[in-house]
């Protein structure tokens, strides 16, 4: 079949809860694989930095880059970080100041090494011995969408970005509240337009939290709200 002129063949199926879906895979000269490493099967590939043309990944925030760091802990299904937005506004004057409420499950917030630092992927996840939950933070990051039919640049920085590591989480689900500015150095954040905000948790080097099962939902949220005025 043809997705957006990519070229994509059927790879398999996969059968979950009596549901069947399909893998779509690159097709013959779509992807973009690197030749040290062979793509064409389901083999893992082991040791990949070795073979990898790229220098290492050195705990800043560098790319290309490959990163030796090993993945970690992970937790049970029943342990696995959890995120949902809770409040947003619809809508919001440009220059106005606005909140961001999200609720946060299995998820002890006092883990952060710094990126500017060289704590970017620098280590493995971790669980607390004691009840099997991630240690790590949150982060939340609103950016204007410049065409809210086409996927946006990542290169492009977000105007608003913010890390929680309040000591707080755990096996209980609470709220955070994130106050976002409607001013930036005197300037409007957000002008007129739509402006999407997220919400993710990062273990404690950054990375999205793993989860025990393909077939679970990352903690991780997102919403769209509309700029009005000038």
């Amino acid at each position: 079949m043809n997705r957006r002129g990519t070229a994509w063949t059927i790879a398999g199926l996969v059968v979950a809860a009596g549901v069947t879906a399909a893998i779509l895979a690159p097709a013959a000269g779509a992807g973009t694989a690197r030749a040290a490493f062979d793509t064409t099967n389901d083999t893992p590939i082991v040791d990949i930095c070795k073979n990898s043309t790229l220098q290492k990944h050195t705990g800043f925030q560098i790319a290309p880059a490959c990163v030796t760091t090993e993945f970690g802990e992970v937790a049970d299904a029943a342990h696995n970080p959890s995120l949902l937005i809770t409040r947003s506004p619809d809508f919001v004057r440009s220059g106005q100041n606005f909140q961001i409420k999200f609720s946060s499950k299995n998820l002890i917030r006092d883990r952060f090494l710094p990126a500017a630092k060289g704590g970017y992927y620098k280590e493995g996840a971790v669980l607390d011995p004691a009840t099997g939950l991630t240690h790590g933070h949150a982060h939340i990051a609103c950016r204007a969408l410049p065409d809210d039919n086409v996927a946006p640049d990542q290169a492009a920085v977000p105007q608003f970005f913010f890390a929680i590591e309040d000591g707080k989480g755990g096996a209980k689900a609470d709220t955070v509240t994130v106050n976002v500015p409607g001013k930036t150095a005197g300037a409007a954040t957000f002008k007129r337009g739509e402006v999407q905000c997220s919400v993710w948790a990062g273990d404690g080097s950054h990375r999205t939290p793993m989860m025990q099962r393909a077939n679970q939902t990352p903690a991780f949220d997102s919403v769209r709200i509309r700029v009005v005025g000038w």
